[in-house]
């Protein structure tokens, strides 16, 4: 009885593996010939120049990508219908079709065609020569619209001009090889560019494979070595090969194993082998590891992986037809989920249930100064405990703090985990030492992670939850002068005439259009934008003055601007100055001003004055000797109260401001706004002889005033003013008769 149960349980055991699935179900694609029907190919076909093969898929479209293997392929519509060949035009005199790089930029495809550079748009259907390389190039690299990775290759995109797109060489070195067995990373962005990576072995030409999600992941790999980097090349491991829970070989070169193809997404690696067996992993936080799939003969020597979502992944053939010159795509989907249910591959159950954020595949931006709260769900299978961690890939930029706690239970008893994220600049945070701070007045990114750092190889479809982070400006920002009191409130201007196409004029002797401060030789008419300006704020000449600032976010007051700010007339008005000189303001050094700063620019305007060419005179790193200080100091706020001073001119003033300080904002905060002058009344124009005239009158007033009285007490005084006394009666009886007859 004992022997017959035995035997039960082993047939049982064995059942499954003589029912096995097999890995995938070969389909083809034949769809869309007719569209190629009659279609020749023009020009030289293109070819990669490795023995293996590449598929390089847009970084924003998902349905576009470039097959390459002995023949090019771009599909617009993910390999869902027939496709020509990729050619170039005999045209543009390629001599070898060889394409040894490619890189997707928005709606063109930049390739590397024989050690030159070609682009080729998609949409339009057109091709052009790059320009400005004049050494070969094997590689090229550029940031795009969906990811910005490491540069490691020998060119970078730097513009485009008329549909033709521009390089120049890097002069940074990214992979430095030690000797033949070891190499190592150099960084040229500071703080990095202190140190090498650590060595790690290096034994044949590795192609580097870019995981999105800008976690800083790379994958190295040729046929006898698969490295990955969870941090952009400062730790470098092999992958090691498992069975179930045990690791059978700690890289692949010791398992024999030949790598034909490799395909990597945010969580997930797959590799085929020449030896066509298909191997799984997960690039989770410790090392990774890959275990082999059992499964059908599935390789080609044209045969390309490629992950299509969390979870599923293709492997990819193009297949000629002798009847059309457009080639069919085979394709087998595989299902890692339900292949690692396969009782073979001894995988243990995963312990999460759920991991959940608002935060997973958005962008968040973190100004100078400001933080950030991200809160995230996670609820373990009963009786595990899992292990969360939070990672950022550029940790010399971002700072964080994570708080996990319980938050009540799930219907079933599985325990809610609450975590909460707090982000905010590293250089601010208060917890690293500042010489592993990236420089601050340089805008980084950085992305944040949260995973489960012994997460099962079976979690398929609990990826990390992943978001971007600018530390950068945030384009919500904008200032505001504050206008409580305006001209048009006090009825000095009406607001009505404001609006109707309002013009006036500035006199040519205080204007200069230059913004040289020099009399203009005639006058200027300018007419008042009211939509951009409103009404003027209403300012007295003879009060000291300077703008109060607001700094408003989304259409919410955040605080008054107490930082460094310039004004400058945008008329080329120069009838005001400054309360301060630069040795008022105690200058250490010569201070800057709109004069300096234009010549600087070399042709930028005079508008040029911002927080990335701004230099503190109070800065003891400012070498510029203080030679001139009675100038005026034209830096209104900071540690200063200065001040605008205004001539005797009433009229209207239009400023442009510009917040300087470099560590108030990584946004150039920037605007203008309307001040009209009152209260500077003319002055009376009176002849110099009048005015002499006046005074000998007064003084005259005076002197007789003081004389008269003492001449009346003399004998001749006497006299007079008996003689007056006589004639006053002798004129009273005419005086009585005039009367009368009125």
């Amino acid at each position: 009885m004992l022997v017959f149960v035995m035997v039960v349980a082993t047939t049982l055991r064995l059942c499954p593996l003589a029912r096995a699935q097999p890995l995938c179900r070969m389909q083809t694609v034949r769809t869309g010939k007719i569209f190629h029907d009659g279609q020749k190919i023009q020009g030289d076909l293109l070819y990669f120049s490795s023995a293996t093969t590449r598929l390089i898929k847009h970084p924003c479209k998902k349905n576009i990508a470039l097959y390459l293997g002995r023949q090019a392929f771009l599909t617009r519509d993910n390999f869902e219908s027939s496709l020509l060949p990729l050619s170039i035009p005999e045209a543009l005199q390629v001599s070898t079709p060889e394409v040894t790089s490619a890189h997707f930029a928005g709606s063109v495809l930049l390739l590397v065609v024989n050690q030159e550079v070609y682009i080729y748009d998609y949409e339009a259907n057109s091709w052009n020569a790059s320009k400005g390389i004049e050494h070969p190039v094997s590689h090229i690299s550029g940031d795009n619209c969906c990811y910005s990775g490491n540069s490691f290759c020998a060119a970078e995109l730097v513009g485009s001009l008329g549909g033709i797109f521009y390089f120049h060489s890097l002069s940074q070195v990214g992979l430095l090889l030690v000797n033949q067995q070891k190499a190592m990373f150099s960084y040229s962005d500071y703080p990095l560019n202190l140190n090498f990576g650590l060595p790690f072995d290096y034994n044949g030409t590795l192609d580097i494979l870019i995981a999105p999600g800008q976690k800083g992941i790379l994958i190295f790999w040729c046929e006898k070595s698969l490295l990955v980097s969870q941090n952009a090349g400062q730790l470098v491991n092999p992958v090691q090969v498992r069975e179930g829970q045990h690791v059978l070989y700690s890289s692949i070169s010791e398992a024999n194993i030949s790598v034909h193809s490799v395909a990597a997404n945010e969580n997930e690696l797959a590799v085929l082998t020449q030896e066509s067996y298909l191997y799984y992993g997960s690039l989770g936080i410790l090392p990774s590891s890959l275990i082999k799939f059992a499964g059908q003969n599935i390789r080609s020597e044209e045969a390309v992986l490629v992950f299509t979502d969390v979870g599923m992944l293709e492997i990819l053939s193009p297949l000629p037809d002798p009847l059309f010159p457009a080639f069919d795509f085979q394709k087998c989907p595989v299902n890692i989920q339900a292949t690692l249910m396969d009782p073979q591959l001894q995988v243990d159950v995963c312990k999460m249930e759920l991991l959940q954020g608002e935060f997973d595949n958005k962008m968040y931006t973190i100004d100078m100064n400001s933080k950030l709260e991200l809160r995230a769900l996670m609820i373990p299978r009963t009786g595990t405990s899992p292990v969360s961690l939070v990672m950022a890939s550029n940790p010399h930029s971002l700072g964080l703090q994570a708080l996990i706690y319980e938050d009540g239970y799930t219907l079933n008893g599985n325990t809610k985990h609450r975590l909460n994220i707090s982000l905010r600049q590293q250089h601010h945070g208060g917890r690293a030492d500042p010489n592993f701070t990236s420089s601050i007045k340089r805008p980084t990114m950085s992305t944040v992670t949260l995973d489960i750092a012994n997460k099962e190889i079976s979690c398929v479809d609990l990826k990390p939850l992943t978001a971007l982070i600018s530390v950068g400006c945030d384009l919500e920002k904008k200032i505001i002068i504050q206008n409580e009191i305006s001209a048009c409130y006090n009825g000095l201007l009406d607001l009505v005439t404001l609006q109707d196409n309002y013009s006036y004029v500035i006199e040519k002797d205080t204007y200069d259009p230059n913004f040289q401060g020099q009399k203009a030789t005639e006058d200027l008419v300018v007419h008042y934008q009211y939509e951009k300006l409103g009404c003027p704020v209403l300012v007295f000449y003879d009060t000291p003055w300077k703008p109060v600032v607001e700094l408003w976010r989304e259409g919410k007051f955040q605080e008054v601007v107490e930082t460094e700010y310039v004004l400058l007339e945008v008329n080329g008005l120069f009838t005001y100055t400054y309360s301060l000189t630069a040795a008022m303001a105690l200058c250490s050094s010569q201070p800057q001003n709109w004069t300096t700063i234009s010549k600087a620019a070399g042709g930028k305007g005079p508008f040029a004055w911002n927080r990335e060419n701004y230099v503190s005179c109070h800065n003891p790193d400012n070498s510029t000797p203080l030679r001139w200080p009675q100038v005026p100091y034209q830096i209104l706020g900071g540690p200063t109260e200065n001040k605008v001073v205004f001539e005797k001119r009433n009229g209207i003033y239009t400023f442009f401001i510009s917040i300087v300080d470099p560590y108030y904002s990584y946004c150039h905060l920037e605007t203008i706004f309307s001040v009209y002058v009152s209260g500077a009344y003319p002055e009376q124009i009176i002849p110099e002889v009048l005015i002499f005239i006046l005074i000998a009158a007064n003084l005259m007033s005076v002197w007789l005033a003081y004389k008269i009285p003492k001449l009346l007490h003399t004998e001749r005084g006497l006299k007079v003013k008996g003689f007056c006394i006589n004639l006053c009666r002798r004129c009273r009886k005419p005086c009585e008769c005039f009367r009368g007859r009125r």
